[in-house]
C-alpha cells in the first residue's frame, strides 16, 4: 500500500487538478481527493496566500472556493503536477546539501527533507544518484572538511580540476566555508600555490588532517571569488550548443552563454567553455550523448574525429 500524500504534494498538485475541471464543486472535489470539505477548504486557503516572488495580489493564486464551486482564475505558474528528473532532483539535493555545509540551518531537518527527495525519486533515477554531483549528507570526506575548519586544522587534499582533468595533493590551511553560486566550497590557503583558493566540495576526493594547526599567512587578504575564479586564463575555448535539458551543467563548468539568459528563454544555446585538453573535451562531449554540440574550437577537427570514433565504436558493441 502507498503512503497517503503529504499536504505539500496535495497542494502542488491541486491547482492542476482545478484548472482541467473548471467550476468543479467542492464536495465533488473533496471526494475525488480523498478529503473532507473542511480540509480541502483549508487546503485552498493555504494555497490562496502562495505564489510567485514579490507576492503582491497580482503574485498570487487566484483561486474562488467561497460558493461552493471552485474556479482557479490564476495559477502562479502551477499549471502541471510536479516532476522532478533525476537532474533537476540532484541541483535541488546540491542545494540542501550546502546548507548543511554552511552550518546555518538544523542539519536534521535538511537531511530528512534530502531523505524524502530520493525516496520520491525512486529507484529509476539510482544511476543519477551515482552521479558525480550525487549527494550524500553524511559523506566523511565533507564530514572531515567541515572538522578541519571548526578545528583550523591543516588538511592533505585530493583535488580534481575538471578543466585541466587531472587529480592534484596539496596541503591547504582551512580558512572557512563559503556559499558560491549555489555550491560549497573550502576557502584556504595552497601551499603549493602561495595563495588562497577554493576547492569545490564535491572535487575533494579525499582529505585528511595533517596534525598541523590551519596558519594561512597573517596578511592573508579577504577576497571575493566566482566560481571561475581558479581557472587559468589562457585556456583554449571551446564554443558549444547546448540542448535546454542540458542547461544546468552552466553551474558545474567553466562555460559561460554568449546570451544572457531569462526564464524566457527558450530552444539550445550557445556558450564558451574553457578546457585544459582536447581528451577531456571530447570526454565532456561524448558524457552529454549529443544534448551538447561542438560549434567550433582550436582543435575542432581533431576533436570532432575522435567523438565520431568513438561513439561509433560504442554502437558497433550493440
Amino acid at each position: 500500500m502507498s503512503a497517503a500524500p503529504t499536504r505539500l504534494s496535495r497542494l502542488l498538485a491541486m491547482v492542476p487538478y482545478f484548472l482541467a475541471r473548471p467550476g468543479i464543486k467542492l464536495s465533488t472535489a473533496a471526494v475525488d481527493l480523498g478529503l473532507t470539505e473542511r480540509q480541502l477548504t483549508k487546503d485552498l486557503e493555504q494555497l490562496f496566500v502562495c505564489g510567485l516572488p514579490g507576492y503582491m495580489p497580482d503574485d498570487l493564486i487566484d483561486i474562488e472556493f467561497s460558493s461552493g464551486y471552485v474556479h482557479v482564475g490564476f495559477t502562479a505558474g502551477m499549471d502541471r503536477p510536479l516532476r522532478l528528473t533525476g537532474t533537476e532532483a540532484n541541483v535541488l539535493l546540491i542545494a540542501l546539501r550546502m546548507l548543511v555545509d554552511t552550518g546555518a540551518v538544523d542539519a536534521d531537518a535538511v537531511r530528512r527533507t534530502m531523505a524524502k527527495i530520493e525516496e520520491a525519486v525512486g529507484e529509476s533515477h539510482a544511476a543519477v544518484s551515482a552521479a558525480p554531483m550525487a549527494v550524500d549528507a553524511d559523506d566523511p570526506v565533507r564530514r572531515t572538511i567541515r572538522a578541519a575548519v571548526n578545528d583550523r586544522a591543516a588538511l592533505a587534499i585530493q583535488y580534481y580540476t575538471p578543466s585541466r582533468d587531472e587529480v592534484t595533493d596539496r596541503i591547504v590551511d582551512p580558512i572557512g566555508i563559503k556559499a558560491v553560486d549555489g555550491q560549497s566550497y573550502l576557502e584556504a590557503w595552497c601551499r603549493s600555490s602561495d595563495a588562497v583558493r577554493l576547492f569545490r566540495f564535491d572535487r575533494v576526493l579525499a582529505a585528511e588532517p595533517t596534525g598541523e594547526p590551519s596558519s594561512p599567512p597573517a596578511d592573508t587578504p579577504v577576497q571575493e571569488f566566482s566560481t571561475g575564479s581558479t581557472l587559468p586564463h589562457d585556456l583554449p575555448t571551446a564554443r558549444i550548443e547546448i540542448d535546454p535539458d542540458a542547461r544546468w551543467l552552466l553551474e558545474y563548468y567553466p562555460a559561460e552563454p554568449e546570451v544572457e539568459l531569462s526564464a524566457e528563454t527558450d530552444g539550445p544555446i550557445t556558450a564558451r567553455l574553457r578546457y585544459g585538453s582536447p581528451q577531456w573535451l571530447v570526454r565532456f562531449l561524448l558524457g552529454f550523448g549529443g544534448r551538447v554540440r561542438l560549434v567550433d574550437a582550436p582543435d575542432e577537427h581533431d576533436v570532432a574525429r575522435a567523438v565520431a570514433a568513438t561513439a561509433s565504436a560504442a554502437r558497433s558493441r550493440y
